[in-house]
């Protein structure tokens, strides 16, 4: 890294590489209108002298303004700004294999962050190539997950796009972009004294930042949005009951719905009992730890319900093995390797399993908590007439003597051996 002078790094202006600005004459920045991408918007026009358009993904985020967001690049520069709505498409074909693979990394995280960007990468590919675009560029700091998402995946698509990670490349800080923010009067649609970093889409909201970046510190309250502060949560519990097909939630109390509109409903039908609230430390690709604080209501719920369903309608021998392709699965999308032909592999099995995942689950939410009460499928293996104790069972107890000794002999055999050593 290459400061021209200390006057000037403190005004964002960096020495680049001749060769890599002389090569960028437009560039398609994925752009939320947040802080760190209003600055690289109009950063990018003044060091690279390049024409910069803009890439808004609709993920579902509950402040996705997106008119003014189109409004606010077109202000600051951009020669496009193409707003994607992709609810649908981030429901149906990301967070619907989420659901199928129980997908949760390092048994916490339901993924809400790192599934939605191979999704925007794809996007971003294809507007770049039907632009003509040759660059594509991200906010994403040298410390986290995402510029390792953003990378993966769009090397993999298309390798021939050079990517810029500004805030990565110059180790831009907040005090400097603010400062930036001021000489050049860019708006930015938060306060900037808040300490907080924040993403959301449909299936969660990830928060980290300031105090939180103690873990011994306990989240104060201004971190929550989506799930109620148990204090303050109904007195009584509420009953939901979900109906699957194939592995995917299709009705919610009767009610058949879209997976959006499902995700949405259900969101602020657990965030009022206080369900999902998610505080963890965890493994980042980078290989520092990080404390994460996440806001999953319906993500809880309908992991919670699937799993349970998947375990009643699937025999022993694939309730042990499942968890150890999902767990794979999980890590591949945390570490940005979507595209990788394992993770095509992997959900060929999950796939294959869920096609019997079909029935109900019946949950009950009370303060903070998700507890699967009751379950229905034609295709469970529950016998009752087996399980019974009544006089009325099936299972003949008299095979079990020879089965227990059958089964417990390798263990006798060793144990007796090594008793002798």
């Amino acid at each position: 890294m290459h400061y021209a002078t200390t006057e000037k790094k403190e005004n964002l202006i960096f020495d680049l590489d001749p060769e890599k600005k002389d090569n960028i004459d437009h560039v398609l920045l994925m752009y939320s209108g947040g802080l760190d991408t209003s600055v690289l918007l109009t950063w990018i026009q003044d060091q690279y002298e390049a024409e910069v358009s803009t890439f808004t993904i609709d993920v579902g985020q509950r402040e996705a303004h997106l008119d003014q967001v189109r409004d606010k690049a077109l202000k600051l520069g951009a020669k496009n700004a193409f707003v994607v709505d992709a609810k649908d498409e981030f429901a149906e074909d990301y967070i619907a294999k989420s659901i199928k693979a129980n997908g949760l990394y390092q048994d916490s995280y339901p993924l809400s962050t790192a599934i939605a960007r191979p999704l925007m990468s794809k996007i971003a590919v294809d507007y770049a190539k039907s632009e003509g675009i040759s660059a594509i560029a991200h906010g994403s700091t040298g410390k986290g997950n995402d510029q390792v998402r953003f990378e993966a995946s769009i090397r993999a698509l298309n390798d021939s796009i050079t990517v810029l990670a500004p805030v990565r490349e110059w180790d831009m800080s907040r005090e400097m972009e603010l400062a930036y923010v001021e000489e050049k009067n860019i708006p930015i649609p938060v306060d900037s004294e808040s300490p907080y970093s924040i993403d959301e889409n449909l299936w969660g909201r990830s928060v980290e930042c300031g105090i939180l970046e103690d873990p011994a510190e306990e989240p104060p309250e201004n971190v929550h949005e989506l799930v109620s502060p148990v204090e303050e949560t109904p007195d009584e519990p509420e009953y939901v009951e979900l109906e699957f097909k194939k592995g995917v939630p299709i009705q919610l109390n009767d009610e058949e719905m879209g997976l959006v509109d499902l995700i949405k409903k259900l969101t602020a039908l657990a965030g009022k009992h206080g369900v999902g609230m998610i505080d963890t430390v965890e493994d980042r690709i980078v290989g520092l730890k990080s404390r994460e604080i996440y806001e999953c209501p319906a993500a809880t719920v309908i992991l919670k319900a699937h799993e349970e369903l998947e375990k009643y309608c699937s025999t022993r021998h694939e309730n042990s093995f499942k968890p150890l392709v999902d767990q794979k699965w999980a890590e591949m999308i945390y570490q940005g390797l979507a595209f990788d032909p394992l993770v095509n592999d992997l959900e060929a099995y999950i796939e294959k399993v869920n096609e019997k995942v079909e029935g109900n689950v019946r949950l009950k939410l009370f303060k903070g908590s998700a507890t699967v009460v009751g379950r229905s499928s034609e295709n469970g293996l529950y016998s009752h007439s087996l399980a019974t104790y009544d006089e009325e069972s099936t299972f003949d107890q008299s095979s079990s003597e020879g089965f227990i000794d059958i089964w417990s002999l390798p263990t006798k055999v060793g144990f007796n051996r090594e008793k002798s050593v």
